[in-house]
């Protein structure tokens, strides 16, 4: 992992959605599958829009991963339709539209 990778992570939201990946690809290279994960949100987006309308008001939706890690906020920024940035050194905390509790992600949790 390059040194600005060791520090952010970031994809654009123009890119194809990659194929043809081996799980060891896909889950164990240097991006800790982080980029899987967005991808897989790009996915959920055209299968339940319903959903992705509700991350785009802000809503921290229900996932398939825990709500304070980095795989959840990768896979909801992909729901969302946002580029994916990443920080593996600064939190980032986001209020949910519609509880108005309060997440925090923590840099380096991933699980």
């Amino acid at each position: 992992m390059g040194d600005e990778m060791a520090m952010h992570l970031n994809r654009s939201i123009d890119r194809p959605i990659r194929a043809g990946l081996t799980t060891v690809e896909l889950w164990q290279g240097p991006d800790k599958g982080l980029i899987g994960c967005w991808e897989r949100g790009r996915a959920k987006r055209v299968a339940e829009p319903e959903l992705a309308a509700q991350a785009k008001q802000g809503e921290l939706v229900t996932l398939a991963w825990k709500r304070k890690s980095l795989q959840y906020l990768a896979t909801w920024q992909g729901l969302r339709g946002d580029d994916l940035k990443i920080s593996f050194v600064e939190e980032v905390t986001i209020v949910c539209a519609k509880t108005g509790k309060t997440v925090v992600f923590k840099a380096g949790h991933v699980d």
